[in-house]
């Protein structure tokens, strides 16, 4: 069967069980719409938590990252899964305990003031529509290939699905759905995996590929292989550091702490029936997230290596050894109508030379074969996940696979960021401020208005993203880290922070990192000064905008115990309210 029919067929199928459970899960209550009804086994929320967590960014993009940043892209790894054991150990179980749902009700109520409940709505908002962009980035890749549509028609479908499923079944059909999402999408992950695998080096488990020996006998380990190809067209090598330590370590410790502040992933331990199983479905979705991450880095570097050796099959620097662009293989001809993989001939030669045209020495010595620099000009990162399989040369099941995988990702944790925007406009917005005597029929109709205006503005963003998926990502984890974080874990653990500490914290993280993310992005105009572009020459001590998150967070941290020291101490029953949450209730509390 061609490949464009198997995958409408295995995307149609997933996509018609995707909407049967949220036809079946459909809410008909707040708390169902909000929370599931807090009856979700611990193991099924373990892993309609994975799923939640694991977006487009991680199955589309963190293996194309680490594709092409190597080392570098290792940051994502650990700042990520790091996240999620902060968020289970010092958030999730205290925040359960509390007993409120979303972020913004937890800040209002432990910091006494409708103010601040309305500062984290703001923070909420703002992050988890950055977060969303990336995932419509994801939607549309996948679909711009697979279906081949364009990238903004393949953004509506994406959003009219989520649209149904989301929209009607509130958490509960979300959690359901995402369960299903899950499963499609760990087996379109790691069944890629295993095949490259062992083409490449005989081992069936990517996670031993990656420091195994090349199948065709030659002795050479994988990585040690992928290091000289690159630096043979050069670039600098796979496993070798290439960004500046403090802005990796600031790197990672903004997606650490943006990770534990995230509220749509906050909002999952609230699903299940009592404080001990928000504990083992923590436990259970570390598990089920394992899976992908510990595969990523072999796909990542397998990739790279697949796509080198594609397009650079003879020696480097002969006159006939470069791929002749008229021969390019069909997967090449696949991606180049998606506008994410382009080719320009430079020199003339109707041939493919691909190198690093910006260093120096090299650029010297392709001067004299006769190149006129790098003629791909376009390689998305985003496209190596979805696209490794073709240039491996794996069956169209398998592609097909892959694709579904890849919308699965993207719009389980779209569902889930959109329930966490909606949240906060009908529950902390408009029953919790504006009009609290609002019934729970009309706060569960606004909720789903919500929802579907989140969904339009996420797409029509989505259409114009400000980078790579996982790059995207990140800056919302940047804007988490610098806003929500310090809010909820001084709430937690400092019972002198006031309400004045709390909201000038935020506001201070949140407009100090976004300040810095439109200047350095080159988003932000002043009259009569120059943009900055998005250049590491330019940065501040060399720290990315991605990167800012962690610096943003200090400066919460700062001001908010600051000022509270220097305004008056939180009331007595919020001070024991504080020390309540911190003592464990008896095994088996609620």
């Amino acid at each position: 069967m061609e490949l464009q029919t198997l995958t409408y067929l295995v995307v149609g199928a997933s996509f018609a069980l995707y909407i049967g459970i949220a036809l079946w899960t459909r809410a008909s209550s707040t708390g169902e719409f909000y929370v599931a009804g807090a009856g979700v086994h611990p193991v099924a929320n373990g892993m309609a938590t994975a799923a939640d967590w694991m977006s487009a960014a991680s199955f589309i993009s963190m293996a194309g990252l680490i594709a092409f940043l190597g080392y570098d892209g290792s940051v994502y790894l650990m700042g990520w899964t790091g996240g999620y054991v902060l968020l289970a150990l010092l958030l999730a179980p205290y925040l359960r305990k509390f007993g409120r749902f979303t972020v913004p009700e937890f800040i209002g109520d432990r910091f006494y003031s409708k103010t601040a409940r309305l500062v984290a709505v703001i923070c909420l908002i703002v992050a988890s529509i950055t977060y969303v962009i990336g995932q419509m980035k994801g939607v549309g890749v996948a679909f711009g290939r697979f279906l081949e549509v364009d990238y903004e028609i393949g953004v509506l479908v994406g959003m009219a699905i989520v649209f149904i499923y989301a929209v009607l079944g509130g958490m509960k059909g979300i959690t359901y759905t995402q369960i299903a999402q899950y499963c499609v999408l760990i087996f379109a992950y790691t069944v890629p995996a295993i095949f490259i695998s062992l083409n490449l080096t005989d081992q069936p488990l990517p996670q031993l590929g990656l420091g195994a020996t090349m199948a065709d006998g030659s002795g050479v380990a994988l990585l040690h292989k992928l290091d000289q190809v690159v630096k043979d067209l050069g670039f600098e090598a796979f496993t070798a550091q290439k960004g500046s330590t403090l802005n990796l370590f600031l790197l990672t410790a903004s997606l650490m702490i943006g990770t534990a502040g995230l509220p749509h992933v906050i909002v999952r331990f609230f699903t299940v029936p009592k404080v001990s199983d928000a504990r083992v479905s923590a436990g259970w979705a570390l598990v089920f997230i394992a899976l992908l991450y510990t595969t990523a880095p072999g796909v990542g570097a397998m990739a790279r290596l697949n796509l080198v050796e594609t397009l650079q099959p003879g020696p480097v620097g002969s006159t006939d050894g470069n791929l002749s662009y008229a021969e390019r293989p069909q997967w090449f001809r696949n991606w180049e109508t998606t506008g994410l993989l382009a080719f320009e001939d430079k020199n003339g030669d109707g041939r493919i030379q691909y190198y690093n045209d910006e260093n120096p020495a090299f650029a010297a010595q392709a001067q004299a074969y006769g190149w006129a620099g790098n003629e791909m000009v376009k390689v998305d990162r985003d496209i190596m996940v979805l696209a490794n399989p073709e240039i491996a040369g794996l069956p169209n099941w398998v592609i097909a696979l892959v694709a579904a995988g890849g919308l699965a990702a993207a719009l389980s944790t779209a569902a889930g960021l959109l329930l966490a925007i909606s949240s906060a406009i009908s529950h902390d917005l408009l029953k919790g401020m504006l009009r609290p005597s609002i019934s729970e029929q009309r706060e569960l109709l606004a909720g789903r208005l919500a929802m579907a205006g989140a969904i339009a503005l996420a797409g029509y963003l989505g259409m114009n993203p400000p980078g790579f998926a996982a790059q995207t990502v990140a800056l919302a984890f940047g804007l988490a880290a610098a806003s929500l974080f310090p809010a909820l874990m001084l709430g937690i653990f400092s019972k002198r922070v006031n309400r004045s500490g709390a909201v000038a914290g935020m506001l201070s993280g949140l407009l100090a990192t976004l300040l810095y993310i439109f200047w350095f992005k080159g988003w932000l105009f002043i009259p009569g000064t120059e943009m900055r572009p998005n250049e590491p020459q330019y940065w501040l001590l060399g720290i990315s905008p991605e990167a800012f998150g962690a610096v943003g967070a200090a400066l919460n941290f700062t001001v908010a115990l600051a000022v509270s020291r220097l305004t008056p101490p939180p009331p007595v029953e919020i001070q024991a309210l504080v020390e309540d949450i911190r003592v464990p209730r008896a095994r088996g509390g609620a």
